[in-house]
């Protein structure tokens, strides 16, 4: 365990994490430290408090000072210079006729370095460029080439809520984001309704993946029998956020569908075979015995359901073991209503 303090260098940027040494700042201060960019101004957002030696990336380096005005002012002069810097950059990248798009700009504090972020489709060459910055600004020269959804979190803008986009107010880190949240979530496939105005799969899709995952696993599969108050039927859809299960049910020569809460619905436990025999004797078919399912009988199940043998294994034990305690429980109230029936 080591004390430190989180600090952040822009907005929605990732925390870092500081040796706080000698002094003591709370949220909301400004601090001066060194980083592998050289001296950088940064706003604490974390105050000091103890995290396990997993969490801190080596060397953990201390702050330098707490930041004063003047170190306020120099930050704003630096900002203002980035503005100007960055349209004397595009300039240049005219003059070379590069094919690269420049996103930003940033000066370090000590004004030891210039970095200038850009998207590029391709491979730049951009040495000539980069001499001829190092000449107009007197300083050292970085250009990086980020990525699209950088660009994004670089820029800002509105994403199709009407908000601003997340990765510009509150994402620290990109989380990986796949089609296959889209599908559980029952959201449209169409690229442009699922997509970020970086191009990529919008960040919000993984807000509540994890709940969808839990749910769906305490509800039947579409397609599957099971036992409503109206008798049994077939899942045609599940609506994960009301927790219900849409039920087709047989009525005469037709069919009616009705939404159950979850509570309302019992699957049904798939037939499994009988034990073998034993070479010492048989096996009584009343016995109470618990009867292991047979590897074809799970690889039969696996196949109709999609997953491995060992989680169509514990699927089908998980739903016996249910339908034996729903079984116990049954038997249970039967028995005190005989009970009762006969203290009458």
């Amino acid at each position: 365990m080591a004390s430190v303090i989180g600090v952040r260098f822009k907005n929605a940027g990732k925390l870092y994490y500081f040796d706080p040494g000698s002094f003591w700042p709370t949220a909301g201060d400004a601090v001066i430290v060194e980083t592998v960019r050289g001296v950088e101004y940064g706003e604490v957002v974390t105050g000091v408090k103890e995290v396990s030696d997993e969490l801190i990336t080596p060397p953990l380096k201390k702050v330098i000072r707490i930041a004063t005005a003047a170190d306020a002012q120099h930050d704003q002069e630096n900002r203002a210079k980035e503005r100007d810097a960055l349209t004397l950059c595009q300039k240049k990248v005219q003059e070379h006729k590069l094919q690269m798009k420049l996103v930003g700009c940033e000066y370090t504090f000590d004004n030891s370095k210039i970095l200038f972020y850009f998207t590029s489709d391709k491979r730049v060459d951009f040495r000539a460029l980069v001499k001829d910055l190092a000449s107009a600004f007197h300083t050292r020269i970085e250009l990086r080439q980020i990525g699209v959804r950088d660009e994004a979190k670089m820029m800002g803008g509105l994403g199709m809520c009407g908000r601003p986009v997340c990765c510009a107010q509150f994402l620290g880190d990109f989380q990986p984001v796949s089609i296959k949240m889209a599908k559980e979530q029952n959201l449209s496939l169409n690229p442009t309704k699922i997509s970020g105005i970086c191009g990529r799969l919008m960040c919000c899709l993984k807000y509540e993946e994890d709940h969808y995952e839990a749910t769906r696993k305490r509800m039947p599969r579409v397609g599957k029998e099971v036992m409503t108050p109206d008798g049994a039927g077939t899942v045609v859809d599940l609506n994960i956020l009301k927790e219900t299960v849409r039920v087709r049910i047989p009525k005469g020569d037709s069919t009616e569908q009705k939404d159950y809460p979850l509570a309302d619905v019992q699957r049904i436990v798939p037939a499994r075979p009988p034990k073998k025999a034993q070479s010492g004797g048989e096996t009584e078919p009343d016995e109470a015995e618990s009867v292991e399912p047979d590897a074809e009988s799970v690889a039969e199940y696996a196949g109709e359901e999609g997953l491995s043998p060992d989680e169509a294994l514990a699927e089908i034990e998980e739903i016996a073991e249910e339908a034996e305690e729903e079984a116990e429980e049954e038997a249970e109230a039967e028995e005190q209503e005989t009970k009762d029936e006969t203290d009458e």
